[in-house]
């Protein structure tokens, strides 16, 4: 973290377009954030837009904007988050989630400084800082061929991967100290935190980094009882909220994993990976560690099944 704050504080001032990496909940945003103040545009706009929270029928309306009449339900001229952020700095989240019929135009944006609204012939300048991050591996995207390379390029130009929390478990303690003065702060809650509690909460893994960690912070110090934090109020995977079903009460799989204490976006990428890493474990052992026929009988590209498989960390040998 030291070696990221260091390069961070070189990249501020200047105009490097900065991809952000990193699992969800590691601070990408913070991080965006942070460099905005510290540039020469803080006093401009900060503005985020989520990729993965815009349909992708109105995600090019969200970022260049739409003029009155362009399609059905376009009542007025709207304004896009690039020229938003005209003066400022635009921070592109979930980045990976871009829709590739989408990434040439933001490829042409990025490298000519314009854009076109939808249902305008004139394109529109702005003056925007570019910070991009994303959960995922978009060099691995690009070798799928669901990610362009050429924008990829453009993005990173500079690159910065945030560790996961249990990649940094050292720092726990001073986090949990960091948000425990803001509880104090904001409620004026005084909560000790005791020498064993951090240690199990050490060993917890985090799946949700440091957003997850601090949810717990706040929910057990609001629940402590003699003002002291517990590590019962920290949600481990058994307490994991079942949806119950009022036609069946057979339980599918993924109702059983639902977890209702992560934000949304968490506890889908949480699901999709712990179904990714299943199906793909099944497939390498039925087909004894074949990963040509693994991929045939999944209906994908061999090099995607290899990036999949990679990404998750399966092992190939039977």
């Amino acid at each position: 973290m030291r070696e990221i704050f260091a390069l961070l504080n070189k990249i501020s001032p200047t105009e490097i377009t900065l991809l952000v990496e990193g699992e969800s909940g590691t601070g990408k945003e913070l991080v965006a954030e942070a460099v905005h103040m510290h540039s020469s545009r803080a006093n401009g706009p900060f503005i985020v837009f989520d990729c993965s929270a815009v349909s992708p029928t109105v995600i090019e309306s969200e970022l260049f904007g739409h003029r009155k009449g362009a399609f059905t339900g376009a009542i007025n001229n709207r304004t896009g988050a690039f020229k938003q952020a005209d003066g400022g700095t635009l921070f592109l989240d979930e980045f990976g989630e871009l829709p590739i019929d989408l990434q040439p135009k933001l490829l042409r944006a990025l490298e000519q400084r314009v854009i076109r609204p939808v249902g305008s012939d004139q394109s529109v300048s702005f003056d925007a800082r570019i910070i991009a991050a994303t959960n995922r591996n978009l060099k691995g995207l690009v070798e799928e061929g669901t990610f362009r390379a050429d924008l990829y390029y453009r993005l990173a130009v500079m690159k910065v991967r945030l560790p996961s929390l249990r990649d940094r478990i050292e720092d726990l303690p001073l986090l949990v100290a960091h948000f425990l003065s803001q509880i104090e702060n904001e409620h004026g809650l005084e909560v000790q935190v005791g020498y064993e509690t951090i240690k199990k909460l050490q060993k917890h893994s985090w799946p949700g980094n440091i957003r997850e960690l601090k949810n717990f912070v706040d929910r057990a110090a609001i629940l402590a009882q003699g003002n002291r934090l517990e590590t019962k109020y920290l949600v481990e995977r058994q307490e994991m909220t079942p949806v119950e079903s009022p036609k069946d009460s057979a339980l599918s799989e993924a109702q059983k994993a639902i977890n209702t204490q992560l934000p949304y976006k968490d506890a889908k990428s949480r699901l999709v990976e712990e179904f990714e890493r299943a199906y793909w474990e099944a497939l390498i052992k039925i087909h004894g560690g074949n990963i040509s026929a693994a991929a045939r009988q999944a209906g994908v590209h061999r090099k995607s099944a290899e990036y999949l498989i990679r990404k998750l960390g399966i092992s190939t040998s039977i």
